[in-house]
C-alpha cells in the first residue's frame, strides 16, 4: 500500500511522513523529488518543474510499484502533486498495478504556509538561491490551494495546522479503517 501525503510547500508533508515512519518503522519512505533531481542532472527541464516531464511521472509510478513488489512493505510518499492530469496519470498507474493508494492532503492557511516557507533554509550556503527557492514555493501556494477541489474523490483532507502526532494518528486510523473524507 502507498500512503501519499500531499499539500502545498510548507504544509508539513515531510514532517508528517517522519512522524508516520516513527510509528510505522517497517514502512519505506520514498520522496519522488529525488527522481526529479536525478533527471535534472541528465536532461533539460524546459518549464523548470520536473513534474512536467512525462518521464518523471512514469518513473515515480514505476519506482513506487517496484518498491512494493520487491520489498512488500508500505511506502510513505511526501510529495506535492496537484496537476489533475499528473495526479490521474500517476495514481492511475499505481491502481493499474493493483496497489492500494491512500491519498491525504494537508490543508494549511496561506499565512501559515508563508511563515513556514520563510522559516526554512533550502540552500544555506547561497542566500540568493535560498530566496529564489522561497519565492518559487510561495508562487505555488495559490495553485496548490485551488487544486484541492480537483483532487480524486477519495482524498482525505487533514488540518495541516495540527501537531504532527495528531496528524499521524489520524492517518493511521484512516489507513487501518480504510476510511476517507474530511477530518
Amino acid at each position: 500500500m502507498i500512503v501519499w501525503v500531499n499539500g502545498a510547500f510548507g504544509s508539513g508533508k515531510s514532517t508528517l511522513v517522519d512522524e508516520l515512519r516513527a510509528c510505522w518503522p517497517e514502512a519505506l519512505v520514498y520522496d519522488p523529488e529525488m527522481v526529479g533531481y536525478v533527471l535534472r542532472e541528465i536532461v533539460e527541464v524546459p518549464t523548470g518543474d520536473f513534474q512536467d516531464l512525462r518521464l518523471w511521472r512514469r518513473q515515480v509510478a514505476d519506482l513506487a510499484v517496484g518498491l512494493i513488489e520487491e520489498y512488500r512493505r508500505t511506502v510513505l510518499i511526501p510529495m506535492t502533486l496537484v496537476n489533475p492530469g499528473y495526479v490521474g496519470e500517476i495514481f492511475g498507474a499505481l491502481k493499474d498495478a493493483g496497489i492500494e493508494v491512500h491519498h491525504f492532503f494537508l490543508k494549511v492557511s496561506r499565512e501559515v504556509l508563508e511563515q513556514r516557507i520563510d522559516g526554512r533554509s533550502f540552500t544555506p550556503d547561497s542566500p540568493e538561491q535560498d530566496e529564489k527557492v522561497r519565492r518559487w514555493c510561495k508562487e505555488r501556494i495559490s495553485p496548490c490551494m485551488a487544486a484541492a477541489d480537483t483532487l480524486p474523490g477519495d482524498t482525505v483532507f487533514l488540518d495541516g495546522e495540527l501537531t504532527p502526532q495528531k496528524l499521524a494518528n489520524q492517518v493511521l486510523v484512516r489507513v487501518r479503517a480504510g476510511g476517507t473524507s474530511e477530518v
